[in-house]
């Protein structure tokens, strides 16, 4: 049987063309794009409903953003004082893999640059963004106001609790007063 596969296989690419083997291929690729999709509606919806009630006027919310907690699963967060380095190098190898296409630390890029913005924004607002950037850019008000000076929505790479918290751990590590506390 996998050999009849193979030869049709061969045959859609050198005999009908590379296209043909694409539109053979197409109805496997379109259909496994779809998945969780419900879930996600589902996720967005409760955060909707849980962060109505905790709103801060844009006047507010842009006068102080390190009290604005985003639009998230992310509501309380307490950090330990000294940052955890294991925690850190683990969030820097999936903020080099997932976030330098967009991001650079020094310097504005596709999106804003990361030096200390742990002392811009508060932990839960940093994780929320991390974890639903869609949302945060069409109900936060500084994730709308992100959007309107880089004209480029944060894509969503899908990232755990887990991993959005070993982000913001490293990036505590690109901030003075954070630094200060991890030199053990």
């Amino acid at each position: 049987m996998w050999v009849e596969n193979l030869v049709f296989m061969h045959h859609l690419i050198f005999k009908k063309g590379i296209y043909m083997l694409l539109l053979g291929l197409s109805p496997l690729l379109f259909n496994s794009c779809n998945g969780g999709e419900s879930a996600r509606e589902e996720q967005t919806t409760a955060n909707q409903e849980s962060s109505e009630s905790t709103e801060l006027t844009e006047e507010e919310a842009l006068a102080d953003p390190m009290q604005v907690k985003g639009v998230g699963p992310i509501q309380q967060l307490t950090l330990e004082a000294a940052v955890d380095q294991q925690m850190a190098k683990e969030g820097q190898q999936i903020f080099e893999q997932m976030c330098t296409a967009c991001h650079k630390i020094e310097e504005r890029y596709v999106g804003p640059a990361l030096k200390e913005v742990t002392t811009r924004r508060s932990p839960e607002w940093i994780m929320n963004m991390i974890l639903n950037p869609e949302v945060m850019i069409k109900e936060d008000p500084i994730g709308k106001a992100l959007l309107k000076e880089y004209l480029a929505p944060m894509a969503n790479q899908n990232l755990t609790e887990e991993q959005a918290r070993q982000i913001l751990e490293y990036f505590r590590t690109l901030s003075e007063v954070d630094s200060l506390n991890h030199q053990s």
